[in-house]
């Protein structure tokens, strides 16, 4: 029979197929998922069927959440301190009975803590107790069913509870004495858990430690200060010290007695009772009582007996003795004082601080002693049979003379000695009853009553009277060592008395006639000796030794002085002094020392090096070693050490034989760091759904690296892109930490870390992964209707943003806005649900929907969103302009608010903010998910004193509204700086201070306008380190501040500043200094933190006074001041003497480094005539202070070096072109060179050397044209400044050379009326093509063969010149050279002799001017006035030509100087047998041109047969002075200089050559101004005498000889080519010369 099943709720028929939650079994059976209150009803099950119908009823109620607890009210107990009384109303208990209620509370807007976990359910109140004063508090309830926790109470408000008095002392109270009146007392506030309200200040009661006496009390009205400086307090006492803070409602718990003690004084009376008396002759014995305790002042540390001659107060003799605690009286003494003498004697106590005040000074004289030797003991009135002797008092009477003693014995004779005692002014006595000529020993001695004194001998012969003695010779050196040398020697004349003292003198180190020498030795009462040891040498050092001997009479003079020697090398005998270690980093320490004088080295400076050796002072790790080779180094940095680890370092010297002694260990610590790993064993374990417990262990101690002062565990979300975040836990000892606040049900990285005074360290590795325990969701996000009709509507929807844990459902519930919530529908859809479709609806009506989601802990909280159910929506219109009240802006948000526009009939589901940073920033979107019921809203994550502008818009359904119109703009306020400044540098500036320079942060980062800035510094005090570890670890509460010591601040108010002298520091401390900037709200984070040592500081001021003398040519003496004393910053050490050449400053500046603080130098080996700069340093221990300004000086002259290279050109088979470089180092004004050649074998058996001097310093180059024909000559050049220098030699063998061409044919002379053609063949080229030809010519009374032409082009076998070019008169011959590249051939062989005279005119023949005198007395006769004015002209025609026929016949004395462009003499050397027919010019008898010679001016030459044509040289010449030689005959001598310019120069008289090329410019006219001076001195001799020529410089106003075409093959040095156009010539005739210019001399050569 079939059956059907009708389910009802309270009368209306349930929708199964519709509804998702409920399913209708096959068996009738009715289920119902996700139950929620909606469902709670009377169900009525109908069954249907062809035999009946049935029903039955049943009533449903669903067991849920309870509900929160309502209108929870907290209020102040009036019952009990310290508590709060809290009520509330029971709410709906869900159906289910109430279990208990959970009471969570907020402390101080802390995160919300459980504070009861189980309450009694049937309760509605309860008292919390234990709370803290002047703290606020909140509460709030949730009750628990058997379903789970129902959501929380609103919060109550919040109670504050009232301040009361701290109940904790000050903690960490630390006494320190700061110096003998006043302690430092340091603590730390109270807990904050019992400071029971805002501290107002603290209280100081003090008094003497142990004593029945009151307390003193300070008071403190800061609550920030945390130290405090007791003054004026007793010396060396020990007090008790408390410390008890207050606040508002009174005074504090006073903390547990600190003592300390007050720092030592020095002690303020004397040592009582005082007494001294002497105990002999050099000792005094002293005796006195300690002073009382009280007015020691500190701890005895000795006493000090102290004696000093009356006379000399500053030179005392001090003896410490220790304080004897068993013995009233104490005893010391004094010894080693002068015997007889009397002393001043006083005792004084002294502690650590210094001495206190000494006893009244007794006089004590010390006992008689013999006296010393008696003083100058002499002789004179010697006779045969008698003589006198002096002496004078001795030195040391060492008491009360009483007599003299003299004796005296034939020469080891004891019997026959004779005794006599004299009174005691007796200083003379004639010995009388001698024998004569014989040898006496005469003794004198000085008496006191003690006995006699020391014994001064000498001997004497009678009769004669002693002298000074000789002086020893023949010194020899053997057994060189490194200290010690024996010298033998020979004594010297021993002036007839015996020698009584050998004295030994030395020059040390620099060795030669203008050293020092010094006295390093003296051998007494050895007259016989031979040899003696002179010790105490210093080894590998330079010695030369003489001697002296010394008689009664005096000293000799010196010996000779022995050879140079050098002593042996050693190991060095010292170890490096002032050697300090100072920190430079983590892992590196500065080690400091002062280097081995160089008399120290002891050997070869070269191998001299210093050795360093470092450990750990722990005694763990290896000692390890480093070497610096560098024997000036004086510092070096240790690398690669362990952080935060002390070390011990030494150092010690060595040289190539061995090393010195180490010296004694320094001690330093390397920078603390961070530490290099994170903590062990971390662990994570979740405890609630926002909290977790993270645990760990600590970190290994070698991987610690400084103090922990903390841990940081560091957390984020896994796989989030979001920052990681920091839960700071203070103090060393804490292992585990609570995070709270965190995500529900998320997964998180978590990492601990630890960190030291320096920053954080290593996080630990690999992070530890943790979920939070899950919880209800929030609510889902992002409710929209799309689809909205009159009865429907669709719902869309994101899931939570904080799902905390897995979504398991999702429940929907609508119902008509008006009506109650039991009247709601209710929809249960599955997790992965994003929209609903909800029908039948009523039109035009407004409905509340409700989503929540549910987790495994049930259902969270709902979103809520009201729809109209009609088609006529749109979008919503713009708020209002939204507005900020000005009590609203803060420094990184604000509140903004507005008005709603019309919604559209569709509800606005959320509002979205823009920004705009003015003046020039963008629209950015701020926040899209504002609630659509808020109508103001926080707007945060604002840049700090930036100026704002916002904007808001509306969203509903249908879509955004336009944005509102924009809001006024405004600027958020100043907030504290977000940065620190970066410390670029902390350098010690003086030895109290420090020069800090920084840069501040960026202006975005101040947050506001800077005020300033603020320093913090405190004194790093390592030692004391071990103490705040224990007391850490003691106190599991200590804190970050409380495990370091407190900084000092000082605050600057200059916000421009970039650097600062931190001053008033303490002397050798190592500071920590960080900075930070402030502005009018705060200030910002501190700067990591910068360590720097005080105490050492460069001296801050150069050496004054920087002086210069020139000492020689290669040293200058330099001489200075030391810096002011207020800028030395410590003892100088030393000084660097900077110096360089002025004109070669990078290539030669180089630094001497004097390590004693002497306050001049020698520098040495320095170039000679050179300008040099000097600059001198100072360094002290810190390192090197400013250079002084650079001061000029300049060595003397000194000989110069050797010229430069010697080049050879032009190289014939007679002649070369020598030129060179100028020395490179000249040492002072060149006044010229010497050019000495001679040939390397003999001539012709005549070796003849020449020697021409070249005055002044250009030109250099010369013409040497006397050589013969494939002979090798030597030429050495020296240059001169006062004296001449080192030569420079080079060998030159004359042509023709291998592959040179061959001789033309024989020259043929055509002679035309004004020009000579010269025709020749071609011969042999040699080796290479021919490339031109030269023709030389010479007088035909053998004269020196000169280039004539040169650079006649290789095809040309003929050339055609004019005659002006040679001599009129002359005969000349003439040859040709062809040239290739191998250099000048072999010469053609001579032309006949062709004499350069032209034809003479017609109208110069004596017919001629017959016929004119004939004609002449015709026109006489005719027109007698006509013939007189014709008669006059005519003859002052004729004495016209005639004056310019003289012009060009016969050269003046000024002529015969050959020029050509070159602007230099030519030399001309000419040794040979003169004849008057053979000579280059003759003219109407008289011989205008003799031999050729060197140059004009005075001469000085020599040759052998120039008496012979004496009588030759014109008057005019008369400046020449002629030596003879022993050899007759000799090769002849002629040299030029060459210089070619392309100065062209005309003249009238010759206008008739211009035009040809080949005669013009061929022979230059002499310049203006050339120097009569003397030119050259010239010698030359055979048989290896040479003579001298001298050449001066005619400062380029002289010219050469010889002329250099363009196609040259073989230039002149320092010469450009001529133009194309030019052609050298020989002669130009003399009216071409200047005005003023001379005529060569008569007898010299024109031409070369």
């Amino acid at each position: 029979m079939k059956r059907r099943y009708v389910w009802e709720k309270d009368g209306a028929t349930l929708a199964v197929e519709t509804n998702p939650r409920i399913r209708l079994d096959r068996n009738g059976s009715l289920h119902i998922s996700q139950t929620w209150s909606g469902d709670i009803g009377t169900y009525t099950c109908r069954v249907l069927s062809a035999g009946g119908n049935d029903s039955r009823n049943a009533h449903l109620r669903v067991r849920q959440l309870p509900h929160a607890p309502e209108h929870p009210v907290a209020t102040l107990s009036t019952m009990e301190r310290r508590a709060i009384n809290l009520t509330w109303a029971k709410p709906f208990d869900g159906n289910s009975p109430l279990m208990r209620y959970i009471l969570e509370m907020s402390e101080n807007n802390a995160p919300w803590t459980i504070l009861l976990a189980s309450v009694d359910p049937e309760a509605t109140s309860v008292m919390v107790k234990g709370l803290v004063p002047a703290r606020s508090y909140q509460f709030r309830l949730c009750a628990v069913n058997d379903v789970g926790k129902g959501q929380f109470s609103k919060d109550t408000e919040r109670v504050s509870l009232p301040e009361e008095p701290p109940t904790a002392p000050p903690q960490n109270v630390i006494a320190s004495g700061r110096t003998n009146q006043s302690i430092m007392i340091q603590w730390q506030p109270p807990p904050e858990s019992h400071q029971n309200g805002i501290l107002k200040g603290y209280i100081i009661r003090y008094c003497l430690a142990g004593l029945p006496v009151g307390y003193q009390f300070k008071n403190i009205t800061d609550a920030d200060v945390n130290n405090l400086l007791l003054e004026d307090l007793i010396i060396w006492t020990n007090y008790e010290i408390e410390v008890a803070a207050y606040n508002s409602a009174g005074l504090g718990v006073y903390s547990s007695k600190v003592t300390e003690w007050t720092l030592q004084g020095v002690p303020t009376v004397p040592p009582g009772n005082v007494h001294a008396e002497a105990t002999n002759s050099t000792a005094i014995r002293f005796t006195w009582n300690a002073p009382s305790p009280q007015f020691i002042n500190g701890i005895n540390q000795g006493y000090k007996l102290i004696a000093w001659e009356p006379t000399q107060e500053e030179e005392v003799t001090m003896v410490t003795a220790r304080p004897n605690f068993q013995d009233s009286i104490h005893v010391g003494f004094v010894s080693g004082l002068k015997k007889f003498t009397e002393y001043f004697t006083s005792v004084l106590c002294f502690t650590t601080p210094g001495d206190g005040p000494r006893s009244s000074p007794q006089l004590v004289r010390t006992h008689e002693d013999v006296p010393g030797p008696v003083g100058h003991l002499s002789f004179n009135d010697i006779l045969d049979t008698s003589l006198k002797v002096s002496w004078q008092e001795p030195g040391e009477k060492n008491g009360i003379l009483t007599g003299y003693r003299i004796s005296w014995e034939e020469y080891n004779r004891t019997n026959t000695r004779v005794t006599h005692y004299l009174p005691n002014v007796t200083l003379e006595y004639r010995v009388t009853g001698l024998t004569a000529l014989t040898t006496y020993t005469i003794e004198v001695a000085a008496m006191t009553s003690k006995g006699q004194g020391q014994v001064s001998a000498s001997t004497i012969s009678s009769g004669v009277p002693p002298e000074l003695p000789g002086a020893p010779t023949n010194l020899g050196i053997s057994n060189i060592g490194p200290r010690s040398v024996t010298l033998q020697f020979r004594p010297g004349y021993d002036g007839k008395t015996s020698i009584s003292r050998w004295v030994v003198e030395a020059q040390v180190g620099m060795i030669g006639e203008g050293e020092e020498w010094l006295l390093i030795y003296q051998l007494s009462n050895e007259p016989d000796a031979r040899s003696m040891e002179v010790p105490d040498l210093n080894p590998f050092t330079y010695y030369s030794f003489r001697m002296r001997q010394v008689n009664i009479v005096g000293t000799s003079p010196p010996s000779q002085p022995s050879r140079k020697i050098q002593t042996l090398q050693a190991p060095p005998d010292m170890a490096p002094a002032n050697v300090t270690l100072r920190t430079a980093s983590e892992t590196s320490l500065w080690l400091r020392w002062m280097p081995l004088p160089e008399m120290e080295y002891n050997g070869n400076p070269e191998s001299v090096g210093y050795k360093i050796k470092y450990s750990r002072s722990d005694g763990h790790g290896k000692t390890l070693s480093h070497t610096v080779q560098d024997r000036v180094e004086r510092e070096y940095t240790i690398e690669d050490l362990e952080e935060w680890t002390e070390y011990r370092v030494q150092v010690q010297a060595f040289n190539a034989i061995g090393s010195g002694p180490w010296s004694q260990a320094v001690v330093g610590r390397t920078r603390e760091s961070v530490p290099s790993s994170g903590p062990t064993n971390v662990s994570a374990l979740a405890t609630t759904s926002s909290s977790m417990l993270v645990r760990w262990s600590e970190i290994p101690e070698a991987d610690r690296n400084g103090l922990v002062l903390g841990y940081k565990v560091r957390y984020k979300e896994k796989d989030s892109d979001s920052q990681a975040r920091f839960w700071l836990v203070e103090g060393n000892s804490s292992r585990s930490a609570q995070l709270t606040g965190l995500g529900k049900y998320v997964l998180y990285e978590v990492q601990v870390l630890a960190f030291t005074r320096i920053g954080d360290g290593s996080p630990s590795h690999p992070p530890i992964l943790e979920r939070t325990l899950d919880d209800v969701p929030g609510p889902p996000m992002g409710i929209l209707f799309p689809e909205v009709r009159t009865t429907s509507v669709r719902l869309i929807w994101q899931p939570p943003a904080t799902p905390n844990g897995i979504i398991l459902a999702y429940q929907i519930t609508h119902r008509l806005n008006a009506t109650t919530a039991n009247t709601a529908t209710v929809e249960v859809l599955a997790p992965s649900a994003r929209q609903y479709m909800a029908t039948g609806l009523k039109p035009e009506s407004v409905y509340l929907f409700r989503i929540t989601a549910q987790t495994r802990k049930g259902w969270g909280e709902a979103a809520e969103a009201l729809v109209v159910t009609t088609e006529k929506r749109d979008r919503p219109q713009p708020p209002s302009k939204p507005v900020v009240q000005q009590e609203d802006v803060k420094a990184r948000s604000v509140l903004l608010s507005w008005e709603p526009g019309s919604d559209g009939l569709s509800p606005v589901r959320y509002y979205t903010i823009q920004t705009r940073e003015l003046p020039s920033g963008r629209w950015a979107l701020h926040s899209a998910s504002v609630s659509h019921n808020a109508s103001a809203f926080t707007v945060d994550r604002l840049k700090p004193f930036t100026s704002y502008k916002f904007r808001v818009k509306a969203t509903n359904d249908i879509g955004d509204s336009e944005f509102s119109e924009e809001s006024e703009s405004l600027t958020t306020l100043q907030a504290a700086p977000d940065e620190a400044p970066t410390i670029l540098s902390v350098t010690p500036h003086t030895t109290t201070s420090v020069l800090i320079r920084w840069q501040p942060p960026s202006e975005d980062k101040i947050n506001g306008i800077l005020l300033g800035f603020r320093i913090r510094y405190r004194e790093l005090l390592y030692e004391g380190l071990r103490g705040f570890t224990l007391r850490g670890i003691n106190n599991p509460g200590a804190k970050w501040a409380e495990l370091t010591s407190l900084y000092s601040m000082r605050n600057l108010t200059r916000p421009s500043l970039t650097q600062y002298e931190l001053d008033n520091l303490t002397k050798h401390r190592r500071y920590e200094i960080r900075m930070s900037v402030y502005n009018a709200v705060g200030e910002g984070p501190l700067s990591p933190p910068q360590e720097v040592f005080v105490g050492e500081a460069v001296p801050t001021a150069a050496p004054q006074n920087v002086a210069i003398h020139s000492a020689t040519a290669t040293q200058l003496d330099v001489t200075w001041e030391p810096p002011p004393l207020d800028n030395q910053n410590g003892d100088i050490q030393g000084y660097k003497i900077y110096f360089w050449e002025v004109q070669r400053r990078n290539l030669t500046e180089r630094v001497k480094t004097l390590f004693l603080a002497e306050n001049s130098v020698k520098l040495k080996n320095l170039t000679g005539y050179t300008a040099y700069m000097v600059s001198v340093a100072a360094f002290n221990a810190a390192g090197d202070g400013p250079r002084s300004t650079p001061t000029q000086g300049q060595t003397q002259q000194a000989a110069p070096s050797a010229p430069g290279s010697v080049k050879f050109s032009e190289l014939t088979t007679t002649s070369v072109n020598v030129s060179w470089d100028a020395p490179q180092f000249p040492n002072g004004p060149l006044e010229g060179y010497r050019l000495v050649y001679e040939p390397c074998t003999p001539v012709d058996g005549v070796s003849k050397i020449v020697t021409v001097d070249v005055k002044g310093n250009s030109p250099l180059w010369l013409k040497v044209k006397d050589l013969a024909e494939g002979m090798t000559y030597r030429f050495r050049i020296k240059a001169k400044t006062f004296t001449y220098g080192p030569e420079i030699e080079a060998n030159i063998t004359t042509g023709p050379g291998e592959g040179a061409p061959g001789p033309p044919g024989v020259p043929i002379i055509v002679r035309y009326s004004s020009a000579i053609a010269i025709h020749w063949s071609s011969g042999d080229p040699g080796k290479g093509p021919i490339t031109r030809y030269v023709i030389e010519a010479r007088p035909s009374d053998e004269g020196l063969w000169d280039i004539l032409i040169k650079d006649i082009p290789k095809e040309v076998t003929s050339y055609t010149f004019s005659m002006d070019i040679l001599k009129p008169g002359v005969s000349y011959d003439f040859r040709v050279i062809a040239v290739n590249d191998y250099g000048f051939g072999t010469p053609s062989s001579p032309s006949q002799s062709v004499p350069a005279q032209k034809a003479s005119p017609f109208y110069e023949e004596w017919w001629f001017l017959v016929v004119i005198a004939l004609v002449g007395l015709i026109f006489i006769l005719l027109l007698v006035f006509v013939l007189i004015i014709r008669g006059q002209s005519k003859k002052y025609s004729k004495k016209t030509d005639a004056g310019g026929n003289t012009k060009s016949g016969a050269l003046g004395h000024g002529e015969m100087l050959s020029l050509d462009e070159s602007s230099f003499p030519a030399l001309e050397l000419n040794n040979r047998r003169l004849s008057v027919k053979n000579s280059f010019c003759r003219k109407n008898g008289l011989y205008t041109r003799s031999p050729p010679r060197p140059s004009p001016g005075s001469l000085h030459y020599s040759d052998e047969d120039v008496t012979k044509y004496n009588d030759l040289i014109p008057a005019e010449s008369s400046s020449l002075t002629e030596k003879p030689s022993e050899i007759s005959d000799s090769q002849g001598s002629d040299s030029e200089y060459e210089v070619d310019t392309n100065t062209q120069k005309a003249h009238s008289f010759v206008n008739h050559y211009i035009s040809d090329p080949t005669y013009y410019n061929s022979w230059r006219r002499q310049q203006k101004g050339i120097s009569r001076a003397q030119a050259y001195s010239y010698t030359e001799s055979d048989s290896g005498e040479p003579d001298h020529v001298t050449v001066p410089n005619s400062n380029s106003t002289q010219q050469g000889s010889l002329f250099r075409p363009k196609a040259s093959r073989t230039p002149t040095p320092q010469n450009p080519p001529n133009p194309p156009s030019q052609q050298s010539t020989l002669y130009r005739p003399p009216s071409s010369l200047a005005p003023g210019s001379r005529a060569p001399i008569a007898g010299f050569s024109s031409f070369v």
